[in-house]
Parts: C-alpha cells; sequence; structure tokens
C-alpha cells in the first residue's frame, strides 16, 4: 500500500528526545520464543530477494547495523544477509550500474515483517534516534507500516501486522486503507535505546514484496495463474493490485503509479535482480503445470523452479519440505 505522508515531523522528534518512553526492559512482556508470523507460514510466501547495488560495502553496513540483519556470509562480489540463520536478502556488486528508474519495472519497496508491534516500535525509536530519514508512515487496518529507503533509493517498508482475527473481509477481498498512524500508540511505555549496530527480533523476515509494473493486468495472470496467488484486493482502477496465497492480505502488491507502459528490465540497472517464493512441496506440481500450460520460460535446478515474470525479472520458487 502506499504510504500516508502527513504525520508530523514534529511529533517523532518529540518521542525521540523525551525521556517518558525509557522503561526497564524488564516490564516489557516478551516471549522467548517468537512463533513464526501468519505471513510466512502461508504454503507459498516470500523467502527472499536480491538486489543489484553499487557499493556493495555500504549497502551491506546498512541492511546490518540499520535493519538489524546479520551478515551471514559475504564476499567482494555478494553479501548474504539474514536472521535466524535464513538469508533473507543478497546483495550483489555491480559498480557500473545504471541507477534504477522509478518509471521503470522492478521494486517499489520490500516489506521487512517484524514478528509483533513492540519490536516494530522499538525499531522506530532506534531509526528516529540515528536520523534514519523518512519516507512515509501508514496505517493499512492489517498492519501498521514505516517507510524509508537504502542508501541507493531501494524502497523499504518496516511493518507489524494486526492479528488475522481481527481483518475485515467482503468475501474474498480484504479491507485495507491508508490512514494516519498513531505514533504516540506504537512507542508507548518503550525503552528509548538507540544503540547501533540495531539487532532485529527473532522471527523477523520479508513479508511481502510489493512491485512496480507495465501493466497490472500482466501481472495479475503471471502471479495468479501461473505463481498460484489469490487476490486480495484492487485500487479503484486496478493501478495497484493485492495478491497472495492463504488468506493474507498481501505477499505481492503491484502497481503502475509511475511504471504505466514499462517494458523489459535493463540488466545494467542496479536495483531488483530476483525475488524467491517458498512454496510448499505438494504444491510445486501445479506451479509446475501452471508455468508449462502459460508457455513461461523457466526452468529447474535442484529444489528451485526460476521463471520470469512479464518485466524479465528471475522469480524463484524454492521447495519447502
Amino acid at each position: 500500500m502506499p504510504p500516508t505522508h502527513d504525520l508530523s515531523r514534529r511529533a517523532v522528534l518529540q518521542f525521540a528526545a523525551s525521556g517518558t518512553i525509557a522503561m526497564s526492559l524488564s516490564t516489557i512482556a516478551t516471549s522467548a520464543e517468537a512463533a513464526p508470523s501468519f505471513a510466512v507460514t502461508r504454503p507459498i510466501h516470500i523467502r527472499s530477494v536480491s538486489l543489484r547495488v553499487r557499493d556493495l560495502p555500504m549497502m551491506t553496513a546498512f541492511y546490518n547495523q540499520i535493519m538489524g540483519m546479520d551478515i551471514l556470509s559475504r564476499s567482494d562480489s555478494e553479501s548474504f544477509l539474514g536472521k535466524d540463520g535464513q538469508v533473507l536478502l543478497t546483495l550483489k556488486a555491480q559498480p557500473s550500474g545504471e541507477p534504477d528508474s522509478g518509471r521503470s519495472a522492478g521494486l517499489f519497496h520490500t516489506a521487512f515483517l517484524m514478528p509483533d508491534r513492540a519490536s516494530l516500535g522499538k525499531w522506530l525509536i532506534f531509526a528516529v534516534k540515528n536520523q534514519v530519514p523518512f519516507t512515509g508512515f501508514s496505517d493499512h487496518l492489517v498492519s501498521e507500516a514505516l517507510y524509508l529507503d537504502d542508501p541507493e533509493g531501494n524502497g523499504i517498508e518496516v511493518y507489524a501486522d494486526r492479528a488475522p482475527e481481527t481483518w475485515r473481509w467482503n468475501g474474498d477481498q480484504i479491507a485495507m486503507a491508508t490512514e494516519r498512524l498513531d505514533i504516540d500508540s506504537l512507542v508507548a511505555g518503550l525503552p528509548g535505546d538507540a544503540t547501533m549496530p540495531f539487532v532485529a527480533p527473532e522471527g523477523f523476515r520479508i513479508g511481502h514484496v510489493h512491485l512496480r509494473v507495465g501493466d497490472t493486468a500482466k501481472a495479475e495472470d503471471f502471479y495468479m495463474k501461473t505463481a498460484g496467488l489469490d487476490m486480495m484486493a484492487k485500487i479503484g482502477d486496478a493501478s495497484a493490485i493485492f495478491l497472495a496465497n492463504g488468506r493474507y492480505h498481501h505477499h505481492i502488491g503491484a502497481n503502475t503509479w509511475r511504471s504505466r507502459g514499462a517494458g523489459l528490465r535493463d540488466e545494467k540497472m542496479n536495483g531488483l535482480d530476483d525475488l524467491a517464493f517458498s512454496v510448499s512441496e505438494p504444491l510445486m506440481d501445479g506451479l509446475r503445470s501452471r508455468l508449462t500450460a502459460a508457455g513461461a520460460d523457466f526452468h529447474e535446478q535442484g529444489d528451485t523452479v526460476e521463471a520470469l515474470d512479464p518485466w524479465g525479472t528471475r522469480v524463484k520458487f524454492v521447495s519447502a519440505v
């Protein structure tokens, strides 16, 4: 969903400077082991994202120190970052790459899902106190979300879901909106820790990926008819669609707000390189059948089926036993 931009920055600065939010960590109820978020327990869900980047050391430091992911391995050409031993983000060095263009097909944002609301509030306090710039803040009814860009302009959403049993439905369509975020409520009673680096909590994952596309009807064909997702919501004129598996609000968003009519992505352009889904093994045969029936360009290697979406972005489907 798009962010709102009307939240008072003065209010954000006030809570960052205020001592009233500081409390003993012992007063915050925590779980010894976080249960997996609803988003990643669906039979098909987002597994990881790969980005082509100009400055690999800088981008690695950002996603490690600001976003809080562990560096699982790295070389001069790639960095693999994640949480709980699972790779969530791969950064691939392309120092001579062209800057990503918002008018091309590509990444609108990668949405990092916090396991609970308190974790989102703690990260917001950390980010504000460390002068991380934001691009928006929104209450989407199903979730609360913070928006920013990484140092090379790739969009990021950091969010926490509300309990799925509180989501509102109209048949198979979910009610989502873009409303003002109640920051005071989000950070109330939380410790004002700004210690670098931030360490992402257990259960931190990618909940969804929002794409820029040239045509939402083509995105719908690919992600529904071949990938096997369901339509969750459309924005009025179908300038944005939201697709998911297992009655999640969305694992994939796709919009044409600035990219209508965009063609194939240029491999020389930095930004989105690929995205990967985790697919439960019983669903892999159906995936292969749909890709074959659609005449999609795909191949298999080991436990992974790789296809190209209508804009040439590599989409991987990894078997999860």
